[in-house]
C-alpha cells in the first residue's frame, strides 16, 4: 500500500511539474535592420542573407521548418531547401508522407529559417504545388546512389516494426537496383512553395526587433515594417 501511495504521489508530482525558464534571457545585439538595407526584390534579399548565413558557418542554413495543415491537424517538421528561383522555394519528399497528404488537402503552407547565430529569421507563407516529374528527375539523378535507394526503401510516415526492418528493405532495394541507374520513384518528388509574403526578422535590443514583410498585392512587391 505504501508503494502504491508513493507511486501515486510521484505521478501527481510529475503531472504538475513546472520547469521555470524565465531566467533564460539573451539580448540581441548584433545590429538592427533598416529599410535602406533591404533590396526591393525579396528573392535577392533572401539570396543575400542566405549567403551571409553560409559565410558565417550557420549549421545547415538550408534547413527550414515547414508547417502544413489539413482539416484536423497542424504539423511542422524540418526539411531542406534544395533550390529557389523567382517562382519559389523547392523541397523534396515522399508524396505518401504526412506533409504531402496535408498539402493535397490544403496547399497553404509556411516556412521558417531560424538563423539564430545571426539573430535572424525569415518567414515565408504561400501555397505549395508539385513540380514537374522532369524537374524532380533532374534533382533525383544528382543524389548519391544510396540516397536514391533510400527513397525507394522508406514508406515515409508509415509505422515501422523496427529499424532492422527498414535496413532490410534498404538492402532489398539495393539488390533490386544493383544494375543500371536507380529510377525515380513515382511516389517521390518536389514541391515548390510560391510565396505570398516573405518576412525578414532581425533581433533587436530590449526585444525591439526589426521586422519587414514583403507582400505582392498586384504586380510589384510592397515592403512594410511590422511592430516587434
Amino acid at each position: 500500500m505504501r508503494d502504491e501511495n508513493l507511486t501515486s504521489h510521484l505521478l501527481k508530482a510529475n503531472v504538475y511539474m513546472k520547469v521555470d525558464l524565465t531566467k533564460l534571457r539573451h539580448e540581441f545585439l548584433q545590429g538592427g535592420l533598416k529599410r535602406d538595407d533591404l533590396d526591393d526584390d525579396p528573392f535577392k534579399q533572401f539570396s543575400h542573407w542566405f549567403k551571409q548565413a553560409e559565410e558565417a558557418g550557420v549549421i545547415e542554413p538550408s534547413a527550414m521548418t515547414l508547417a502544413t495543415a489539413d482539416n484536423l491537424e497542424i504539423s511542422c517538421r524540418t526539411v531542406l531547401l534544395k533550390y529557389f528561383d523567382y517562382q519559389g522555394f523547392v523541397f523534396f519528399t515522399n508524396y505518401s508522407s504526412k506533409k504531402s497528404k496535408q498539402i493535397e488537402v490544403n496547399s497553404n503552407v509556411a516556412l521558417l529559417f531560424p538563423w539564430l547565430a545571426l539573430e535572424r529569421q525569415i518567414k515565408i507563407s504561400g501555397r505549395a504545388e508539385r513540380i514537374s516529374s522532369v524537374e524532380s528527375l533532374k534533382y533525383f539523378a544528382s543524389r548519391p546512389r544510396d540516397t536514391q535507394i533510400g527513397a525507394w526503401a522508406s514508406q515515409q510516415s508509415s509505422h515501422l516494426s523496427s529499424r532492422q526492418a527498414l535496413l532490410g528493405q534498404f538492402e532489398a532495394m539495393k539488390n533490386k537496383f544493383k544494375q543500371g541507374d536507380v529510377p525515380l520513384p513515382d511516389f517521390w518528388g518536389g514541391y515548390r512553395v510560391i510565396p505570398d509574403t516573405i518576412e525578414f526578422w532581425q533581433g533587436g535590443e530590449h526585444r525591439l526587433h526589426d521586422r519587414f514583410v514583403y507582400t505582392k498585392p498586384v504586380d510589384d512587391w510592397v515592403i512594410n515594417r511590422l511592430a516587434p
